[in-house]
């Protein structure tokens, strides 16, 4: 696959407090202010960035857009994707919206098989706004670079951590910048490997125009070879959404999402039963070395790795574990906690798990997420080949699993679904009764402690088991606004 341009993300939210309208942004809290309490109210408006599909003559790609029934700022609303302007800043000819969304609970597709299809950026707002996500899935069902490529287009921000890039041989990875603003933004690229950071060339102040995706090929920035690489965009002016497109010239390939923000432990959830391979890579943030502990929640508890009990990784150095077939034949997803509990040396993780063997191998990345925390959904799914992963590391869960209709018509269908400390629940989620075609499940923690999810979608083709995972951390539709009945400096800043 010839790969151009992709870009990701953005997401931004406005909403009306009590006496006023609070900003609210990437990161989905404001700055701190002095309050009595905090309300939960829902965002008016979402900003979302997808990257430029694949550019081979063999893809396809289908936008699968949706909002979740529920709490809203209100009645109406639009959502929609344009299509973003190239790397020269000069804005796509054609500007016709993308998967215009018209209603809550339903989703809507639209498919491009045009090889130069650029990247889009959108806006939700009204009751299309909370929650509001867009699946891009891509099947490149021929070549030496066949493969399904998937990613939720998603929140713009200042920071990103992508452990598990490369600059082998046979791999050719794309980091893709997208900035949804009205002005250019100044972003940095640091690659770090197992003895520190990488000497690399041209990674500093790289303009990207407003509105505009700029791809950068990792293989360009430095000489040396890793297959194991920890890359880190920073933006020192402006925001961007950041993703990394992995190309594998022998194990198709995916799009690597960001890491979630570094922390003492990580939760990557959903690693698949026949999983031939799997790959962690670790980097410590922070200024002291990390211990970890390995945990895996399968579906009867937790199990500790046969000789991987333990990862040591240093400040600011890159490791990574080879877990071979870790699973096992049974799904279940991989927990990293210190080994001491009073150390809180940050890290970030993601995992590269292989499918098949020989020649007919696929590659998927699984980034250490979240929790759901309220909600989370995934846009995309089919009747068969979706697959969801639940686990609760610290504590029993009930988790309210909601299926849309499709986009074909139906009735939503919701299921209760119990989850164990210390395990990983996989359901294929109810499809819609009647009706056909795409629908999108919801995922609400119900009762009990954090919930992590993620899903897998596998589209084998010609004896090739492709398929692609997301995680699904909180989807932001909700914010914390003090309530300022009397202190309104929020609004001030």
């Amino acid at each position: 696959m010839n790969r151009s341009t992709l870009s990701l993300i953005g997401v931004t939210a406005a909403l009306a407090a009590v006496a006023g309208v609070a900003t609210v942004t990437g990161a989905g809290t404001p700055d701190a202010a002095p309050a009595v309490s905090a309300a939960r109210l829902p965002v008016e408006r979402s900003t979302l960035a997808c990257p430029a599909p694949s550019d081979s003559d063999f893809a396809s790609t289908t936008y699968t857009a949706f909002t979740p029934k529920g709490d809203s700022a209100g009645s109406g609303g639009t959502a929609a994707l344009l299509a973003a302007a190239g790397q020269d800043g000069k804005a796509a000819a054609k500007r016709k919206p993308v998967a215009p969304l018209k209603e809550a609970g339903k989703p809507v597709t639209a498919v491009t098989e045009t090889a130069d299809a650029p990247a889009l950026i959108g806006t939700a707002d009204g009751a299309l706004a909370p929650g509001w996500t867009v699946q891009q899935t891509t099947v490149v069902d021929a070549g030496p670079a066949r493969a399904v490529l998937g990613t939720s287009c998603a929140v713009p921000d200042s920071e990103f951590w992508f452990p598990g890039v490369s600059t082998g041989a046979d791999r050719q990875d794309y980091v893709h910048l997208t900035n949804p603003d009205e002005n250019s933004a100044v972003v940095d690229l640091r690659l770090y490997g197992d003895k520190g950071e990488v000497k690399t060339s041209t990674t500093d102040g790289i303009t990207v125009p407003p509105g505009a995706t700029v791809p950068v090929l990792l293989s360009t920035l430095t000489t040396e070879k890793s297959d194991a690489l920890t890359l880190h965009v920073s933006a020192r002016s402006g925001r961007v959404g950041a993703t990394v497109e992995a190309e594998d010239a022998k194990a198709g390939g995916d799009w690597l999402a960001a890491s979630t923000d570094p922390a003492p432990g990580a939760v990557m959830p959903g690693i698949p039963g026949d999983a031939s391979d799997v790959r962690l890579v670790v980097f410590a943030t922070g200024d002291s070395d990390a211990d970890l502990k390995l945990r895996l929640a399968s579906s009867g508890g937790e199990i500790t790795p046969a000789g991987h009990e333990t990862v040591h990784v240093k400040s600011g150095m890159t490791s990574a574990v080879d877990l071979g077939d870790l699973t096992k034949g049974e799904a279940g997803s991989l927990v990293l906690s210190p080994t001491d509990p009073s150390d809180e040396a940050p890290v970030v993780a993601a995992l590269r798990i292989t499918r098949g063997k020989g020649a007919s191998q696929e590659t998927a990345f699984l980034p250490a997420t979240a929790p759901v925390g309220d909600r989370a959904s995934a846009a995309d799914n089919r009747t068969k080949g979706s697959t969801l992963a639940l686990t609760a590391p610290e504590g029993d869960a009930t988790v309210r699993v909601v299926t849309s209709a499709s986009t074909k018509g139906g009735e939503p269908v919701t299921k209760d679904v119990p989850v164990k400390r210390g395990t990983t629940v996989v359901l294929s989620p109810p499809a819609p009764s009647e009706g056909k075609g795409a629908f999108a499940v919801t995922v609400e923690p119900a009762s009990g402690g954090p919930v992590y999810a993620s899903r897998m979608l596998a589209l084998p083709e010609g004896g090739v088991p492709m398929f692609t995972i997301q995680a699904m951390p909180d989807d932001r539709g909700l914010v914390a606004v003090p309530e300022s009945e009397e202190d309104l400096s929020i609004l001030n800043r």
